[in-house]
């Protein structure tokens, strides 16, 4: 077919020939010698001309005007580096939050109305009143197994009553013995139904089923075999009252590790501890007395007014000390260890000593990485070594840098150097021959294996890589 066109109203051909990821133009460089596959190349552009020239391509815009046509976009600057040894080290900085620890809610337990709260910023001690509803108040005590029921039953046992025998220890106040743990104890009824019992048979009739606690039991009368194994059967009836009145039930409990018991002793001690709080000296403990906490709590917020409700969130306590809480994608966990020593840089420039805490196990998803996929990370909390250096500051962003692996004398390259080989793993193209400025040499492909990045830094070995050696680039 012949075309009716002008030749010289036909727009010029430029072919552009994608090899190795990067466009290489047949009128930039000069092209080497052909090979089977370019000889393929040459047929199809030749076939492609012809056909053009024939007027199969009539379908193409007309440029016209004597406008220049844009050329294909251009690709990354390349540069020509060497081959370094050089010594390398795994130094990461990541983004993270200054703060307190522990951050916690504190809600008030039961009905009343709050009438005192602390100051936002108040540190409570062990021992001091946190709040208070009805005027009475409500105190912190020291360790990790929280107040969960009212404690008032003699011979009672668990770590709950550990917790508060210690504490009213460590605050001067005489418990007495404990008994230690495999001991066997028995526990009575709640203070309330002895109480009863002592006003008389009447009396006892019309508040046994009023007053009467699950954990008590039903009395000997109704337990039959178990009653036997608890009580011992054919045993003096040791647990009841004087004739006529209600019979006070028991059981045994074998004391376990961690576990205290509400003794006469303790619950003396409790009658002391009361009266000197301003409570009712009762010795029996309502769980609305007492937060137990790890340590002594800083006050970081408060939501509540006098008056309010108190069956409400009342304030919120964190620890008195402050770490570093920097989320970290899961992929480089593998990096960062407990107790590994940190750099906290401040906001003010400064820098202080750290050492990795913790490392969460808690994987949360991010919403989006920098590619649009989704990230998961988990928190690790660094603790800062001197308190003063961050004693100005509440919260704050800061960049915690983590020393990692150090390597010397390796071979290495920007990581820019890398490409991506379709078959998979990483070559480097050697930087031979000329090229225009910026343009690539179409040099050959080097595999290599990496090793640590660092710094915009990648090790390299392989077969043919020397130092010294001359490769490509992006600039």
């Amino acid at each position: 077919m012949n075309s009716d066109r002008d030749p010289a109203e036909t727009m010029p051909l430029r072919v552009a020939v994608r090899e190795g990821g990067e466009e290489v133009r047949n009128d930039d460089v000069d092209l080497p010698a052909p090979t089977a596959r370019g000889r393929k190349k040459a047929v199809v552009l030749g076939i492609v001309a012809v056909l053009l020239a024939a007027g199969v391509g009539a379908g193409l815009l007309w440029a016209g005007g004597g406008e220049e046509t844009p050329g294909p976009e251009a690709g990354p600057k390349i540069r020509r580096v060497a081959v370094a040894k050089t010594d390398m080290s795994g130094v990461r900085d990541m983004e993270g939050t200054l703060g307190y620890d522990s951050v916690r809610t504190i809600r008030g337990a039961g009905e009343g109305v709050v009438t005192w709260l602390p100051k936002q910023g108040a540190t409570v001690a062990r021992g001091e009143q946190l709040y208070r509803v009805d005027e009475r108040p409500t105190v912190v005590f020291y360790g990790s197994t929280p107040m969960y029921r009212r404690l008032d039953t003699p011979g009672s046992v668990g770590r709950d009553i550990r917790v508060v025998a210690d504490n009213l220890k460590a605050v001067g106040y005489d418990i007495g013995d404990q008994p230690v743990p495999g001991t066997v104890v028995q526990q009575r009824a709640p203070v309330d139904q002895q109480m009863t019992a002592d006003a008389g048979p009447s009396a006892a009739a019309e508040t046994d089923q009023e007053t009467a606690e699950p954990s008590s039991g039903p009395p000997p009368s109704a337990q039959g075999d178990d009653a036997d194994q608890e009580t011992g059967a054919g045993n003096p009836a040791e647990d009841q009252t004087r004739a006529g009145q209600s019979p006070t039930p028991t059981r045994q409990i074998m004391v376990k590790e961690g576990d205290g018991v509400l003794t006469e002793g303790l619950m003396s001690a409790i009658k002391r501890w009361q009266k000197s709080v301003d409570i009712e000296p009762t010795g029996v403990l309502e769980s609305s007395d007492v937060v137990v906490t790890r340590s002594a709590v800083r006050v970081s917020e408060v939501s509540a007014q006098t008056g309010d409700s108190a069956a409400n969130d009342l304030l919120s306590v964190s620890a008195t000390t402050k770490s570093v809480r920097i989320p970290v994608e899961t992929l480089d966990l593998g990096t960062i260890k407990a107790g590994q020593k940190v750099t906290v840089m401040l906001p003010d420039g400064t820098e202080t000593a750290g050492e990795v805490a913790t490392i969460g196990t808690t994987i949360k998803a991010d919403q989006e990485g920098e590619n649009g996929t989704g990230v998961t990370k988990i928190n690790v909390t660094v603790s800062v070594d001197d308190a003063e250096a961050v004693k100005g500051i509440d919260a704050a962003p800061v960049q915690v840098r983590f020393e990692g692996e150090t390597k010397k004398g390796v071979l290495a390259v920007p990581v820019g150097a890398l490409l991506a080989l379709r078959e998979g793993g990483y070559a480097v193209r050697l930087a031979e021959g000329r090229s225009a400025e910026g343009r690539s040499a179409g040099g050959r492909l080097v595999p290599v294996d990496t090793g640590m990045f660092a710094r915009g830094l990648v090790e390299i070995s392989g077969v043919d890589i020397t130092e010294g050696m001359k490769v490509e680039a992006t600039a």
